[in-house]
């Protein structure tokens, strides 16, 4: 699948899909440490508030589920051209009533926004764009993600066996006796840090991988 540049709503995948890959990832980095920092955080996470991803530098992004079947993507990649485009570009344009306004009106507000997608009915969905933009950051992104290939280059630093449990995460199917096999089968030397299996209990319990698809 192609991020087209600017991206396109039938670029991404099924949000429920997107979902499942972002939260496999973060329950593999979750580590008690980095919770207590708050949004004050690199690597990819999750919290009440959603999914996280985070370089330091020149990406962050969030995945919030906003209801049942409803999902709101927002964040912002140095490559957009929205935030600074003239005439300016209503990123909020044609959006339903139940996206976060209050959240999102304040990045725009700070200037820390790029651009906003969103989910319901089984379709994405973001502003009409002008002629001529040339990008909104979504490729930089979302490209992680869209494509399986490239979430199991994100899984390879975990070993094989972490790799052989994306099927797992994607059918919602994950349980948290997996995650112990993984820590028990894998060894730290392996990693550029060890396994906090507690956290990444946690994790899971949030990202809600371990049954049904969370569509509430």
């Amino acid at each position: 699948m192609t991020i087209h540049r600017p991206g396109r709503p039938g670029d991404l995948p099924a949000a429920e899909l997107l979902w499942a890959r972002w939260a496999f990832v973060a329950v593999l980095e979750a580590t008690t440490a980095a919770e207590g920092r708050g949004v004050h955080r690199t690597g990819h996470w999750i919290d009440r508030g959603g999914l996280h991803l985070d370089d330091c530098g020149s990406t962050w992004w969030t995945l919030a589920r906003t209801g049942r079947g409803r999902f709101v993507l927002y964040g912002e990649d140095e490559s957009s051209g929205v935030k600074w485009h003239e005439p300016a570009i209503d990123m909020l344009a044609q959006a339903p009533e139940w996206l976060p306004y209050e959240k999102l009106r304040d990045l725009l507000e700070g200037w820390e926004l790029g651009c906003v997608y969103w989910y319901e009915n089984g379709v994405w969905a973001r502003a009409p764009y002008p002629q001529g933009l040339g990008d909104d950051g979504l490729d930089c992104g979302m490209g992680r993600f869209v494509e399986r290939g490239e979430v199991l280059g994100l899984l390879a630093d975990h070993g094989p066996a972490a790799q052989e449990l994306l099927a797992d995460a994607e059918a919602y199917r994950l349980r948290p006796e997996a995650l112990d096999a993984l820590v028990a089968g894998t060894g730290d030397e392996d990693r550029d840090e060890a396994w906090d299996l507690p956290a990444m209990h946690r994790a899971l319990g949030l990202a809600g991988l371990a049954g049904e698809p969370v569509t509430r």
